[in-house]
């Protein structure tokens, strides 16, 4: 018997009798009484068991019940885990399971409740608990009457008093549930008000009167505006301290202000909730069946989109930012997010335009690739990847479009450069000025929680030294809280003045003038020149021309206006490059008037030639090359070596590299990994190799050596690899 029991029972002034209908049935019999009486005792809420003491009495005294009805006292036992839990579901309610397992024992002779709805309010749980009190020949009891669920009339009426709780239950659910939607379409129904706002005793929403809680929510979009993501914000937070206003919605702190550490769900909440720009909502996140979890009340909760809302009433409340700010604030939270539809928030890559490249072939948004040891940029198309066609669509050179972009941004801030200067200026003095309002309002509180501990001090009776020494400690600690934030207020004016002094003003005007020194700056960080990029571009579209240098440039500027270049990527081999033929032309002509080669080389750059690959300029080493190369034909290569020692179809390793149009080195690479055909080496000549390659031969392995391929591409087609032997004889 419990101890609740015990204490209900000490306040009765008198013993209840049993009701006549249970005092003399012929229901009860010795091999019921020589088993256990269980009393299940239940309220559903909190609020119920602290309420309805008149009920959780009358359940209890349900033990005196079963004792007048032959069962002696240690043989009842009460029930009461499931106290402050529904009857709707069985699930979390360890008293129903510990009742079902005594039952399933043989232990149970007898089941008493107020009401039979105490038990269960779910038929798949009620008829379970008959079908075992059936099988164990266990009676059910409540102040109505006593059943026996071996007998037919019983049970009958057992089932249809299962099916009048569970109906009882949903009709009292839907009343509730209808009466709550039409509050919230009148948008009155408030339950939890968000950081900033209270909610009065009149049930309507308000600002929170508090000016530092106001201050901290508009510093929280005013950093917003700047940084851009939410991770930006709560660390600028963390960085100077500032904690966020919490008013618990439970606890003994109840309604009370708060200041706790910034968290990063609390600051997003504050930049996504509608209320901030006065809006009600209603049923934005509502529960699917199919997604819960037993055991857990919260589970199934799906996030809807707008017009699935129960209720959505702009301008309902007061709000702290206007709707234009608000949806903008919306759109750059989901440009922040890695997917394939969104910018992406700026990161601390190298690479400068992430998230804003668009493939001018298919329309998707170009991947960022770091490799090599050196870790180079390429922005890379990953359509045909994706989608099991082959290689990659296309990829180019990050440094050399990025420094294409940097240039045109740069041009197109120069003739702004001196508004924006000022513009910098004024930011920053308004930062520092919320900066230091927060420390002024910081240190408000402190004195005020000093001085009012001190009163309270003062109302006590020196000889009561109980209470004294406890408010004398809280007062020490209140004092010293104000001296540290006194210290740490001095060390921020030092370092921070609320305003901008004249030479930190005339420095960023002078800044106006060194943009290109300032851009490239060591202090300038990747994320800060993504952000100023993405604030005047809104995408890149290129598209390689084949397997040119050439690469077409659409920039789409913020505004609505487009500008459409051409710029010349890295590339391996002269012959990719789109001028080659002009270029040789071009070589010749100045070296037939006898030109040196660092003359042709001076010449060349100064008419916007170009070489492969990173070089930036000609020099007389390259031209030297170029010339030699060009010059040189397969017949020379083969003069080195007796005709007669060179059959049909077979190649110097030499040869067939120019054939092939491809470097030496990647062929022998092929050769050690048996892609190419080699018949044999010469003697004599160190060993040179032969490989055999007729037309076929020449067509697979310039089909190799056009696929395109990266770290992410599948295994090359056997049919591509596997070189083919000449016929014998």
């Amino acid at each position: 018997m419990s101890s609740q029991h015990a204490t209900m029972k000490g306040h009765d002034t008198q013993t209840c009798r049993p009701l006549p209908a249970l005092a003399t049935s012929r229901k009860i019999q010795p091999c019921h009484q020589e088993r256990l009486a269980i009393v299940y005792v239940r309220q559903s809420t909190q609020q119920q068991v602290l309420d309805n003491r008149e009920s959780t009495a009358r359940q209890y005294a349900l033990v005196d019940q079963a004792v007048q009805l032959g069962w002696s006292p240690d043989q009842v036992e009460v029930i009461d885990d499931d106290q402050a839990s529904s009857g709707a579901t069985a699930e979390g309610r360890q008293g129903f399971h510990r009742l079902l397992a005594e039952v399933g024992l043989d232990h149970v002779g007898l089941i008493l409740g107020i009401e039979l709805s105490r038990l269960a309010r779910s038929n798949k749980d009620w008829h379970q608990l008959i079908e075992l009190c059936g099988i164990f020949r266990t009676l059910l009891a409540d102040q109505d009457g006593l059943y026996d669920p071996t007998d037919y009339n019983d049970r009958l009426l057992l089932g249809l008093r299962g099916m009048m709780s569970e109906a009882e239950l949903h009709v009292l659910r839907g009343r509730m549930y209808q009466a709550a939607l039409n509050k919230a379409c009148r948008g009155e129904l408030v339950i939890l008000p968000p950081i900033g706002y209270v909610k009065r005793h009149s049930g309507e929403l308000a600002i929170d009167p508090d000016e530092q809680v106001q201050s901290v929510v508009h510093l929280i979009f005013e950093t917003f505006d700047r940084l851009g993501t939410v991770r930006g914000v709560a660390r600028f937070l963390h960085e100077h301290d500032i904690k966020m206003p919490i008013r618990p919605h439970a606890g003994p702190n109840r309604g009370n202000l708060e200041w706790r550490r910034p968290k990063r769900d609390a600051v997003h909440t504050v930049l996504t909730h509608p209320l901030y720009k006065g809006t009600y909502r209603y049923g934005h996140r509502q529960v699917d069946p199919r997604r819960r979890k037993p055991g857990q009340s919260g589970s199934g909760r799906v996030v809807m989109s707008p017009e699935d809302y129960h209720a959505l009433i702009d301008d309902r409340w007061p709000a702290y930012i206007t709707a234009e700010r608000f949806q903008r604030n919306q759109e750059r939270i989901r440009d922040n997010r890695v997917h394939a539809h969104s910018k992406g928030a700026p990161r601390e890559g190298e690479s400068l335009l992430g998230g804003l490249v668009i493939c001018g072939r298919c329309f998707r948004r170009m991947n960022v690739n770091y490799s090599g040891q050196e870790q180079s940029l390429r922005y890379c198309c990953r359509r045909d990847v994706e989608t099991g066609a082959g290689g990659g669509c296309q990829s180019l050179s990050g440094r050399v479009l990025d420094e294409f972009v940097s240039r045109k941004l740069l041009a197109a801030l120069e003739p702004a450069a001196l508004e924006l200067s000022l513009l910098a200026a004024e930011d920053l003095g308004r930062q520092r000025q919320d900066l230091n309002k927060n420390w002024q309002q910081r240190l408000e509180r402190a004195r005020y929680e000093a001085e009012r501990t001190r009163r309270q001090y003062d109302a006590v009776e020196p000889e009561n030294r109980l209470v004294a020494r406890e408010l004398e400690k809280t007062w020490e600690s209140s004092l010293r809280d104000v001296q540290r934030l006194e210290q740490q207020y001095a060390h921020f004016r030092q370092s921070h003045s609320d305003r901008l002094t004249e030479t930190e003003r005339q420095d960023i005007l002078a800044l106006s003038q060194q943009l290109p020194t300032l851009w490239n700056a060591a202090t300038t960080t990747p994320p800060q020149k993504q952000r100023l990029v993405r604030l005047l571009v809104q995408q890149v579209v290129v598209n390689v021309q084949g397997r040119t240098d050439r690469v077409e440039v659409t920039l789409d500027w913020t505004g609505g206006f487009t500008s459409r270049h051409e710029l010349n990527r890295p590339v391996l081999r002269y012959d990719q490059i789109a001028d080659y033929d002009r270029l040789i032309a071009r070589i010749e002509e100045l070296r037939s008037t006898g030109l040196a080669y660092g003359t042709v080389a001076e010449h060349l750059n100064r008419e916007g030639f170009h070489p492969p690959k990173q070089t930036p300029r000609f020099h007389a080493d390259l031209v030297s090359a170029l010339v030699r190369r060009h010059n040189q034909t397969p017949v020379n290569s083969r003069s080195r070596i007796p005709a007669r020692l060179l059959k049909e179809n077979e190649w110097l390793v030499i040869d067939l590299a120019r054939e092939l149009g491809m470097p030496k080195n990647t062929l022998h690479a092929w050769i050690r990994q048996g892609w190419v055909h080699v018949v044999r080496q010469l003697p004599g000549y160190r060993g040179r190799l032969i490989c055999w390659a007729d037309a076929d031969e020449l067509d697979r392995l310039r089909r190799l050596e056009q696929t395109n391929r990266g770290w992410w591409d599948p295994p090359l087609p056997l049919d591509l690899i596997t070189p083919r032997a000449p016929s014998p004889g």
